[in-house]
Parts: structure tokens; C-alpha cells; sequence
């Protein structure tokens, strides 16, 4: 009746509805799983909006830190300016040299730097309205260990008398600067009360013949600014930014010989009736002193004092520059604000002599031998290797030099110009040195490159100076 033969089991049958069952409620169950996933993330979702609820200031702030450390980020970055790497010269690159030495011409933006973060211009000028009130103040050094300098001349006790041994050292010098042997260059570092020093001019023979209505008009000035091209070098840059009180009181005047007339003629730039080509005074020199041009160029440079005989200041700019900035602004941010006699640009590039003469080498800018002559006895001397100045760069530059004319200025002036004759004309490399040797001049400012930058656009040379033929 029963079957034994499956061990006593029971089989249980399902049916397709209780089938269907069992899966719905499992449809069921996992349903109740999604429910309670779901009602997590709500609960995490309402402790965010309560935490940004509570701490939203705290947010806002870090946020807004955030955004002024990228943007003190950027403009520094943006404000470094790019790597150029150095190339031969080709007739492409001078042509787009020439380019942007058009897109230089006539620029007024100043230039900035940054400053702990803030952005600052590098020529710290008056505004127009207090530079034309600006009054030019009578200051008298009654500190200064110089109070009177005189110049050698040819009516002086003979300074030919040097020892044959001595007369190889004095090869450069002739009639214009008078002979000056190394014993009278040692002594002419010697401070007193009275100096007499030899300082260009020496004797009538010796050429930078002036006409007498030329010299009239520089005995004129007060201020003046000056520049020279000799053996048709550089043109004419007109100077801007000037105000109508600069227009008034200051002279721009501007050396040229007679072989820059005649190319600046074939430029279509001429001399007026009246002497001036814009705002220059032309003054025509005849009878160069020197072959080399650069020591030609080195007189109005240098010996400002001598050429404006009456004037209180002056401001040497190079012919490759622009000046595109007040005159009297300039005085005043540069010498009277900070209470100097003598301003002028840092060198952008190095700070030890030897190392600029090594430069000079390299560049094919001086011989090799004169170099190492002058180098010789800097070290002879004691110059040391990285000489500074009140903390800075005791390398100059030397493409624009403002300065007051004292007595102890003007004595600096003819030091410097006597070493660039008996060396090399690279003033760079004899600025440090008499620096160092005339230890009493100390209010000098030697202000950056930058601020050099702001004062003239630079166009760079366009042609190079025809040699002296004699």
C-alpha cells in the first residue's frame, strides 16, 4: 500500500501559484533593502546642508584666500620675463630688430615692478601739476673735502718730463688731455681743499673746436641734457614727456662732427637756421681729438662740467636712447629726494670688474692685451673681486648719468675720463675702480636697472661710427 523504497521521504508538490508567490515576496524583500539605502542617503544628504548651514563663513573665507593666492601667483609669473636664448646675428634678426626699435619710439607707459607683492613703478615721478611749481633748490656742500678743483693747461708746469721708461704708459694721452704719467695719476686721487687735475681741454691745439656762438648759448645753461653721435652713428631721438617748465629752464643740446651732418643730411635732417633740429641744439665739433670714436664720445659724456661752464646739473643720455621723461621730475626723484650728487643706472648683468672684463673680451669690445693691461694694475692696486656700493652693484651701466656739479663730482669726472684714456674706452670697467680709490664721495645713487628702463626707450644702435681718418 506504501512505498519503502525512497526511505520514508514525503515528497511535497508546489503549485504554479504558490510559486509565483515565493518570488513576489522576494520581490518584496529586496524592495525593503532599496527603501532603506535610500533613506541613508537622505540622512547623509541633511547632515551636509547642516554643516554648510553652520560653517558657511568659514567656507566663503578659505575660498577667497584661495582666489587671492592664485592671482598673486599669476601676476608674478606673468610679470617674469621670458628666457631669450642668445643667436648669431642675421640680416632677419637685424630687420626685426630695426621693427622693434620703431615700436620703441614715442613710449610713455612706465615701467613696473613688483614690490612685496604689489606692483610698483620703477620711477617714482611727480605728477605734472607739482613738477611745474617744481623750484630748482640752491644747495651748497659745505661737508665736502673738495671746495675747489682747477684744470691743468698747457701754461701750467711742463707735464712732459716724464721718465723714457714711463713714456709707453702715456701713448694715449696728447694735446686735448695733456701727458699724465702713473705717478701723476697716483697723485691726482689725493683729496684736498684745492685740486688741480687734468681734465680734457689741455691746450688750444688740442682739437673739440666749438664755434664761439655754440659756446655762447652752452654757457647759457642751467640744466642741460646732452648726447652725442660722431662718424654718423646713431639719429636723432626727439625728447618727450617734457613739462612747459622743463621746456623753459632746461637745455637740450646735442655734438655731432661734420661726417654725422652729412649723414643725417642725406636723411633728410637738417639743420635749421637757428641751430636746432625739434628740441636739440646741434652743435657741430670740428677736429676730433681721438682716431677712436668711442673716446671722441667719452668728452661730452664725461666732462659735462667743462663744455657748461655755468650749468648746476646735468643728464648725460646715450645715442641709442630716447629720453622720454621730465627733466626736472627727474632731478628731483633721483638726486634732491634722496639727497645725492651723482645717480646712475646698476649694470644688469654683473657685479665684479674682472668678470666684466672678461665679457668685454669675449664680445670682441676691447683688446685682449689693453684689457688684461688695465686689470693688471686694478689687482696691483688692491680693487677687489666684487667690489658693491652701499649694499648695490658697484657696476654701472652708464647709458644715462644725472648728476649736480660740485667740485668733487666734477673732480670724480675727470678721474674716470683720464683712466678710460690711458686704458680702454669700456667706462665700465674704470667706474668701479675710481669708486673704490676716491673713497669721499659716498652720496651717490645707483639705482636700478629698471628705473633706467622707465627714463628712456631704448632703440639700440643703427649704424656703427665711421673711424677718425687723420
Amino acid at each position: 500500500m506504501f512505498n519503502n523504497n525512497n526511505n520514508n521521504s514525503i515528497p511535497i508538490s508546489l503549485s504554479d501559484e504558490e510559486s509565483d508567490e515565493l518570488g513576489r515576496m522576494r520581490v518584496r524583500v529586496r524592495r525593503k533593502r532599496k527603501k532603506l539605502g535610500y533613506r541613508f542617503k537622505n540622512e547623509f544628504l541633511r547632515r551636509v546642508v547642516r554643516s554648510l548651514v553652520k560653517y558657511w563663513a568659514i567656507l566663503i573665507l578659505a575660498l577667497a584666500i584661495g582666489l587671492l593666492l592664485y592671482e598673486a601667483w599669476s601676476i608674478g609669473w606673468k610679470s617674469t620675463p621670458p628666457v631669450v636664448k642668445s643667436e648669431k646675428p642675421s640680416p632677419v634678426n637685424n630687420a626685426s630688430s630695426e621693427k622693434n626699435s620703431e615700436a620703441n619710439l614715442n613710449r610713455l607707459d612706465p615701467t613696473t615692478r613688483i614690490i612685496h607683492g604689489v606692483r610698483q613703478r620703477c620711477l617714482p615721478i611727480l605728477p605734472p601739476e607739482e613738477i611745474e611749481h617744481l623750484e630748482v633748490p640752491l644747495r651748497g656742500d659745505s661737508s665736502s673735502p673738495v671746495k675747489k678743483l682747477l684744470y691743468r693747461t698747457e701754461n701750467d708746469a711742463p707735464l712732459y718730463n716724464s721718465m723714457p721708461e714711463e713714456q709707453e704708459d702715456a701713448a694715449r694721452f696728447n694735446l686735448f688731455t695733456g701727458n699724465q704719467t702713473l705717478k701723476q695719476r697716483g697723485e691726482m686721487f689725493k683729496v684736498n681743499e684745492t685740486v688741480t687735475i687734468n681734465c680734457g681741454f689741455y691746450s688750444e691745439s688740442g682739437g673739440f673746436r666749438i664755434t664761439n656762438e655754440d659756446k655762447k648759448y652752452m654757457q647759457s645753461c642751467d640744466i642741460v641734457i646732452s648726447t652725442c653721435a660722431f662718424g654718423g652713428g646713431d639719429d636723432l631721438y626727439q625728447p618727450i614727456g617734457m613739462s612747459e617748465a622743463s621746456i623753459r629752464k632746461v637745455c637740450y643740446v646735442a655734438f655731432w662732427d661734420e661726417v654725422t651732418v652729412s649723414t643725417q643730411e642725406s636723411a633728410e635732417h637738417r639743420i635749421g637756421e637757428d641751430g636746432f633740429i625739434g628740441k636739440w641744439r646741434i652743435v657741430v665739433v670740428r677736429d676730433l681729438p681721438f682716431v677712436d670714436q668711442r673716446l671722441n664720445g667719452k668728452i661730452p659724456k664725461m666732462l659735462a662740467h667743462r663744455l657748461f661752464p655755468h650749468s648746476k646739473y646735468s643728464i648725460w643720455v646715450d645715442s641709442k636712447s630716447q629720453f622720454r621723461r621730465d627733466p626736472l621730475g627727474v632731478l628731483e626723484a633721483l638726486l634732491w629726494r634722496t639727497n645725492s650728487v651723482l645717480a646712475i643706472s646698476e649694470h644688469g648683468a654683473r657685479s665684479s670688474v674682472y668678470d666684466e672684463a672678461k665679457a668685454v673680451v669675449k664680445k670682441n669690445k676691447a683688446k685682449p692685451e689693453e684689457v688684461e693691461v688695465q686689470l693688471a694694475h686694478y689687482r696691483h692696486d688692491g680693487l677687489p673681486e666684487d667690489k658693491r656700493f652701499n649694499g648695490k652693484k658697484a657696476l654701472a651701466e652708464a647709458s644715462v648719468i644725472v648728476r649736480e656739479h660740485t667740485p668733487l663730482t666734477n673732480m670724480f669726472m675727470c678721474l674716470w675720463f683720464n683712466e678710460v684714456v690711458r686704458f680702454t674706452s669700456r667706462d665700465q670697467l674704470s667706474f668701479p675702480y675710481i669708486l673704490w680709490r676716491l673713497k669721499v664721495l659716498k652720496n651717490i645713487n645707483m639705482f636700478p636697472v629698471c628705473t633706467r628702463k622707465d627714463l628712456v626707450n631704448s632703440m639700440g644702435h643703427i649704424r656703427k661710427a665711421k673711424p677718425l681718418i687723420i
